[in-house]
């Protein structure tokens, strides 16, 4: 355990023991809450990961929201409409329901547009709230900044906790910018460290993050708690074997498959594996004829300034015959081109945690990821995968070689991947989840009380 979140451990364990004395008898046992208002402004759970906005946070939040109503606490997700053909409300599994908001134009609004939508999004939200009795809602949890900001009129509206939590960090995203990768503006810093200072708890993914949050954003350690992201550990297994997905899939047998998943976006760097690619084929051209590079996701944010330009790179590169792209697809079949493939490769610029190394570990599949954000936690390195600190294509094309010289090697790290993935199930997280709104609402209560003598 890292120093930080030993310090954090402490101090937590001292604020339950403080509840956990006579104040606390006086309030009565912490309560579990029965139903929270979850806000996703800028992208829908409903919506297909890997594509635009949408990535691992929707995962996130949609599995999440499904493993706390089966621990009976009710979800509603409050997220913006993007077509007038949406009703106004979906039941996205018992216990959840999603909940659409008008505000602004349904298609073509630019994630960055949408502050000025949030005054409208705070109003849809309210008047959804309007129409059930006082105390609906026992806690609100944001996730990521825009919808923090409704989160926080919201919980001071409705006299509950906000947990918010940040996905990403502006901060941290401008300190580790990918080449020609817009920054982010200072409208969003300020916004980010206003809801810092609102929110009565933070979820960070890492004991990295949380620490990026106190020194970025001067959080208070003890409003802190660590939350391990989770894994479908029912969808994302080993499955029947890689040779059967890859017959699946229309890929080579005995082919090295680098596979690359998610949305293509200069953050993502899906760049650097195709030039480690190419660095390999200058060094071992008989590499040519076994290797296939799939790249499984779609254009998104910076990225979708010029769609086709990882195309035209493989082109540029001379390995456009060995580079397959494939539009998103649905999380069955993700999963599939996890067991199909020899390793995923991940050299992301910044990554909160790495959804998408946790579930390919999940089904039997090494990773080859940068040393970044939250992904040493994601992948152990020298045993599940291998980290790679920076991004020179030589480096990943060294790892990429290794799986080349060894066929086993893939089979031997997928082995440990698979058993190391174990940690990270939904239902552990759901549970840590719900103990950080125990503790939010029991806090807020001891401190109405105490306002009130």
């Amino acid at each position: 355990m890292s120093q930080y979140a030993s310090r954090l451990g402490a101090r937590r364990g001292r604020a339950l023991g403080t509840l956990a004395g006579t104040p606390l008898r006086r309030l009565g046992a912490p309560r579990k809450p029965r139903r929270i208002a979850m806000l996703s402004v800028h992208t829908s759970p409903l919506h297909q990961p890997g594509t635009g906005d949408a990535g691992g946070m929707n995962v996130y939040i949609v599995e999440l929201a499904k493993r706390l109503a089966a621990i009976n606490i009710e979800v509603e997700i409050f997220t913006r409409a993007t077509t007038g053909a949406l009703p106004p409300a979906v039941e996205l599994a018992p216990g959840v329901l999603v909940r659409h908001i008008d505000a602004g134009p349904y298609e073509g609004l630019a994630k960055e547009e949408l502050p000025a939508q949030l005054c409208a999004f705070t109003h849809g939200v309210m008047q959804a709230w309007a129409g059930h009795r006082p105390g609906h809602y026992d806690l609100v949890h944001s996730h990521y900044w825009l919808s923090g900001h409704v989160g926080w009129l919201a919980a001071e509206r409705w006299g509950v906790p906000l947990v918010h939590a940040m996905h990403t960090m502006a901060k941290v995203k401008n300190a580790a910018l990918a080449a020609g990768d817009t920054p982010e503006p200072d409208t969003r810093v300020i916004g980010e460290t206003q809801i810092v200072r609102a929110a009565d708890r933070l979820i960070a993914n890492t004991d990295g993050e949380a620490a990026e949050l106190v020194h970025h954003y001067d959080a208070d350690p003890g409003k802190v708690a660590v939350v391990h992201p989770g894994v479908n550990l029912d969808r994302f297994t080993p499955g029947d074997s890689r040779a059967a997905a890859r017959e699946r899939l229309g890929l080579p047998a005995d082919a090295l498959v680098p596979l690359f998943a998610g949305r293509i976006q200069p953050l993502k760097a899906p760049d650097i594996l195709l030039r480690a690619v190419a660095v390999l084929l200058g060094e071992r051209p008989e590499l040519r004829t076994r290797i296939v590079v799939p790249v499984v996701g779609g254009p998104s944010g910076s990225g979708l300034a010029k769609p086709e330009g990882l195309q035209k790179l493989a082109a540029r590169l001379g390995i456009a015959d060995v580079v397959r792209f494939r539009p998103p697809v649905g999380q069955e079949q993700l999963a599939d081109w996890y067991r199909a493939a020899s390793v995923l490769v991940m050299p992301s610029y910044s990554e909160s945690f790495g959804l998408v190394a946790a579930e390919a570990q999940a089904c039997a599949t090494p990773v080859v990821a940068a040393a970044v954000g939250g992904l040493p936690v994601a992948v152990r390195d020298g045993e599940s995968g291998f980290l790679v600190e920076g991004h020179d294509p030589a480096d990943y094309a060294a790892a990429l070689g290794r799986f080349a010289d060894d066929p086993s090697l893939a089979e031997r790290m997928g082995a440990a991947a698979a058993r190391h993935a174990r940690h990270f199930g939904w239902g552990t997280a759901a549970a840590a989840t719900a103990e950080v709104y125990t503790e939010a609402i029991t806090e807020r209560r001891r401190r109405l009380r105490s306002s009130h003598g």
